[in-house]
């Protein structure tokens, strides 16, 4: 959904109605996550995808028809294989899409949760999929302010509660109301699409590696800051446009920034001066990911200095060292890959064995904490 709101905010702000479908909830194996969207704008052009291919063309039907009836539908396609032309997956999963339509008198509020999201602004989009309450109505959530309404006060206030208590996760789930609110009824089914800030990369060591870790985290989204001591390799020439770049000595820097459940910190400079200091840090904050890279003999005596700092078991447990996967990587290039590899296997809680040595479900359930592509998933549609 973010990657296509540029173009939706074009069609909105040109007063052009459009049919917007998005996933908002998946069973099993899924290609795409709840948050993905894919719309049918003006000349039936298209942008995004919600399968990855597989139902598209149903649902591009479903997205000209909101357009023309104003009425939003709640969708639901399964596995499918019995007929070559049957609509389906056929991964074996189950996705759930609510498909509606958007323009300037439906959705007021459009246009600046773009424009919120455009700016790295909080913003959760609450939308009604199921239940005595109208279907495809958004209510959006800041942590100062709201707008649009899901058709009742007491339902409002319930889900601007629960929108504002878990943004800062970037939550993204349904659940289930009263029709006034009411906490222990479940009549109401409400998807919360949470647009949280891109988590934050943070790269130590203006070094080669560094150029290619930094290229491949902001491919996977995070927002990404470069960090040496040295004024000399700490130059925004020499990393990708859009990197921060930061001269100041690592601890200090780390000291003063804030990290949170979903940073992930790369320690590139495998130099004891520096690393040590930075390390006693960061295993003793919030992170995704702490990796250090260095020889196994440079992990061993750098392990030793940090059990002479005092570090437990338990955080030193969290150092990712020698970084990345076993790849056989040798150059900068490879070494990131390998660097985002582990990244990615972290967070969905992969092996990183092949796929050919591995049995059952390729992608697991969505539950519990997974990353920046895909925020907190707490809830599956009943």
């Amino acid at each position: 959904m973010r990657e296509i709101l540029p173009v939706l905010n074009g069609w909105y702000t040109a007063g052009v109605p459009f049919g917007l479908a998005t996933v908002v909830a998946v069973s099993r194996s899924t290609p795409r996550d709840p948050g993905a969207a894919m719309a049918v704008g003006p000349a039936d052009e298209v942008v995004g995808s919600v399968s990855g291919g597989c139902v598209e063309g149903a649902v591009f039907e479903l997205a000209r028809e909101v357009v023309a009836d104003g009425a939003a539908r709640l969708e639901t396609f399964g596995y499918s294989d019995a007929d070559a032309f049957a609509v389906g997956l056929t991964c074996g999963g189950e996705i759930t899409l609510l498909v509606r339509s958007v323009s300037p008198g439906l959705d007021p509020s459009f246009g600046a949760v773009a424009e919120s999201v455009a700016a790295g602004e909080p913003v959760t989009v609450a939308l009604v999929t199921d239940g005595p309450a109208p279907r495809g109505a958004a209510l959006a959530v800041w942590p100062d302010r709201t707008s649009g309404t899901l058709g009742a006060e007491g339902l409002d206030a319930a889900v601007t509660a629960d929108a504002r208590g878990e943004l800062a996760l970037g939550v993204t789930g349904v659940r289930h109301y009263g029709p006034r609110g009411q906490r222990r009824e479940d009549a109401v089914s409400v998807f919360l699409h949470s647009f949280a800030p891109p988590p934050r990369m943070l790269v130590f060591g203006a070094i080669d590696y560094a150029a290619a870790v930094a290229r491949v985290g902001d491919f996977l989204g995070y927002r990404v800051t470069v960090c040496d001591a040295r004024p000399v390799f700490a130059t925004p020439k020499r990393f990708p446009p859009g990197v921060e770049v930061v001269v100041e000595w690592p601890h200090r820097y780390l000291r003063g920034t804030d990290t949170d459940g979903r940073t992930a910190i790369c320690v590139l400079t495998h130099d004891p001066k520096f690393d040590v200091p930075l390390l006693e840090v960061a295993l003793r904050r919030p992170a995704a990911y702490i990796g250090a890279m260095g020889s196994r003999r440079t992990h061993d005596e750098r392990r030793a200095r940090l059990v002479e700092a005092g570090l437990t078991d338990g955080e030193l447990a969290r150092l990712r060292s020698p970084v990345g996967l076993d790849l056989g990587a040798r150059t900068p290039e490879e070494v990131a890959v390998s660097v985002a590899a582990e990244i990615v296997a972290l967070r969905w809680g992969g092996t990183g064995a092949p796929l050919t040595a591995t049995a059952g479900a390729i992608h697991r359930e969505r539950t519990g904490e997974v990353g920046p592509a895909c925020p907190v998933i707490r809830e599956k549609m009943r």
